[in-house]
C-alpha cells in the first residue's frame, strides 16, 4: 500500500466514500454512452479515478482484467467491498499521474470526473502510450462554461435535470450531509473550457472526438490506430 497523501481531494473523497451508494447522478448517467465505445471484449482495462468502482464493475463484464486506481483509500475499501462478485478487478490506492503505465499493453482506459484533478496533456499523453492498437481511450469530465454555446446548455439542462431527479431518485436535492461533502469538494475544483481541452487534445490526441454533454459534462473518445 503506497503512503497516504495529504491532499484535499484525497480527503474530500474519504469523506464522500461514507455517504449512501448514489442511485443516479451526472456521471453515471453516461455510464451508458460510455460503454457503446468500450470494445466488446478487452484483455487488459484501466480506469482511473474509480470511485466506489460503480463503473469498474461494467468493465469487468467484458474484460479479463480490470486494473482501478484511486487515491482515496476509503473509496477503494468500499468498491472493494461491492466487487466481491468480480475477483478481474484489481483495486489500487494510487494517485494517477504516479502511476506506471504499461506500455502499449491496455485495450481500454477510461477516466470519470477525474481528470480535471490532473495536468490533461500529461496525462492523455501517458494513456496514449499506453493502449494497444485499436486501444480505446475515454474520458468524462467537467469543464467550464464559457460562452453563448454553454450558457444555453446549461440553461436546457436545469428543467431536464429536475424531471430526472425526481423519476431516478424520488427527490428534487440530495441530503444535506451530500451536499456539505461536495460543496466542500467543489471548492478544490477547477475546469477548463472546452476551448482548452480541444486545444490540448488536438495536440496530444489527434483525431479525438470531444463532444459537449447536456448535463455539464464533456467526453473524449479517441482510438489509437
Amino acid at each position: 500500500t503506497p503512503p497516504r497523501s495529504t491532499s484535499p481531494v484525497q480527503a474530500d473523497f474519504d469523506r464522500i466514500a461514507l455517504l449512501p451508494e448514489a442511485q443516479w447522478d451526472h456521471n453515471s448517467h453516461y455510464h451508458s454512452f460510455l460503454l457503446q465505445h468500450v470494445p466488446p471484449h478487452c484483455d487488459e482495462v484501466l480506469e482511473i479515478g474509480c470511485g466506489a468502482g460503480t463503473f469498474s464493475r461494467l468493465l469487468a463484464q467484458r474484460s479479463e482484467h480490470v486494473a482501478a486506481l484511486d487515491l482515496s483509500p476509503q473509496m477503494i475499501r468500499v468498491a472493494r467491498e461491492r466487487s466481491v462478485e468480480y475477483p478481474n478487478i484489481d483495486y489500487h490506492i494510487e494517485e494517477a499521474h504516479k502511476y506506471k503505465f504499461p506500455a502499449g499493453k491496455l485495450d481500454c482506459i477510461v477516466s470519470i470526473a477525474t481528470l480535471h484533478h490532473l495536468p490533461l496533456e500529461e496525462m492523455l499523453l501517458k494513456c496514449k502510450n499506453a493502449l494497444k492498437v485499436n486501444g480505446v481511450l475515454l474520458v468524462l469530465d467537467l469543464y467550464r462554461q464559457h460562452g453563448l454555446a454553454d450558457w444555453l446548455t446549461s440553461a436546457l439542462a436545469l428543467p431536464i435535470d429536475v424531471v430526472l431527479r425526481l423519476v431516478k431518485l424520488g427527490r428534487l436535492r440530495d441530503s444535506e450531509q451530500a451536499r456539505a461533502a461536495w460543496d466542500a469538494h467543489g471548492a478544490h475544483d477547477s475546469y477548463m473550457t472546452l476551448a482548452q481541452i480541444r486545444q490540448v487534445c488536438a495536440a496530444a490526441l489527434p483525431g479525438a472526438q470531444i463532444r459537449r454533454h447536456l448535463l455539464w459534462r464533456y467526453s473524449i473518445i479517441w482510438n489509437k490506430t
